[in-house]
């Protein structure tokens, strides 16, 4: 029989234990100490120890009766208590967990979270969300390409080894494309029209104001060719931002979108409008005066903007298709 099995046996009543010799005694001492017992023949000794065995056999373990000591082993070993599980101090300290991981989750997603590119953007992030991001590439006077860095630099971008983006290679399907809202700037040459005068000026000056740096956008919409239609700001110092659309339209470097459908300003509008009017007094950027060799090299004294420019070239495009026809 195994220690275990006898330990739980010698507890019950009426049980017959073995000894090592093959008899059979009720003793609920060691079996061992059980065999030594008959082998020294005095029953004296035989019958106190069945004495003893019955008391201990109407009492049960631990002195319990032994209504109270029946069943197996082997079910007292398998029982859970549940007790713990309810009580007062287990549910809370479980509430209180489980609140804490929620709310984490819910700040990676919603602010730590990288968006890769503008597949990534739902319809519900517009106008109640911005984006921290790094300039990667300046392609037009008018829109960039914006590498998300959600945290900005208390997240370490920038200053981590593992998070320097102006040490990685290759950005492609990687970064926002970023069209400046309520802005329009001279185009440059493209689809076989000529460049507008003024287009590399007003790329330049974008260049040099946002290249390789850090900006906060807050996105509107995304226009017909994909990009995100958004406000951008540069941080000046410790605490002042600027806009960079308001800027441009202030050095004369754009003029107010005047598009019928996708106009967006951040309701901004009357205030670009009258950067525009001041720039256009003080004659600066695209509206400035040609000197004596921009005349004689054909720059018009009257400025044309990019909205006439764009409806000119289309109208051109338009008669060209049709004599092809």
């Amino acid at each position: 029989m195994p220690w275990s099995d006898w330990l739980w046996a010698r507890s019950k009543p009426g049980n017959e234990l073995p000894d090592p010799s093959g008899q059979t005694s009720s003793d609920p001492a060691s079996p061992f100490a059980l065999g030594a017992a008959h082998n020294t023949g005095t029953s004296n000794g035989s019958e106190q120890a069945k004495g003893g065995a019955n008391d201990l056999h109407n009492e049960g373990p631990l002195g319990l009766s032994s209504k109270h000591a029946r069943g197996s082993w082997e079910s007292n070993l398998n029982s859970t208590d549940w007790s713990h599980y309810t009580s007062p101090q287990t549910i809370v300290a479980s509430v209180l967990t489980t609140a804490a991981t929620l709310a984490l989750i819910r700040l990676y997603k919603t602010y730590l979270r990288r968006i890769p590119n503008v597949d990534y953007l739902k319809p519900g992030f517009f106008r109640h969300r911005s984006l921290y991001g790094y300039v990667t590439r300046v392609g037009d006077g008018d829109n960039f390409h914006l590498y998300h860095t959600p945290g900005g630099k208390l997240a370490g971008w920038g200053l981590l080894p593992w998070r320097r983006v102006q040490d990685i290679k290759k950005f492609k399907g990687k970064t926002l494309p970023v069209r400046i809202a309520g802005v329009d700037a001279p185009e440059r040459a493209h689809w076989g029209n000529p460049e507008q005068p003024y287009g590399n000026e007003a790329l330049e000056w974008l260049r040099s104001t946002l290249l390789h740096r850090y900006v906060r956008v807050y996105p509107y919409s995304r226009d017909q060719y994909g990009r995100m239609v958004a406000s951008v700001h540069l941080r000046r110092w410790l605490v002042f931002r600027s806009d960079v659309g308001y800027e441009m339209l202030k050095k004369g470097w754009a003029t107010v979108y005047e598009a019928k459908t996708g106009s967006e300003f951040g309701g901004k509008e009357e205030q670009y409008r009258a950067a525009e009017a001041r720039a256009k007094q003080k004659k600066v950027g695209m509206w400035q005066e040609p000197g004596m060799l921009g005349k004689l090299l054909g720059k018009k004294e009257t400025t044309e903007s990019p909205r006439e420019y764009k409806t000119r070239t289309a109208a051109h495009d338009k008669i060209g298709r049709e004599k092809e026809k």
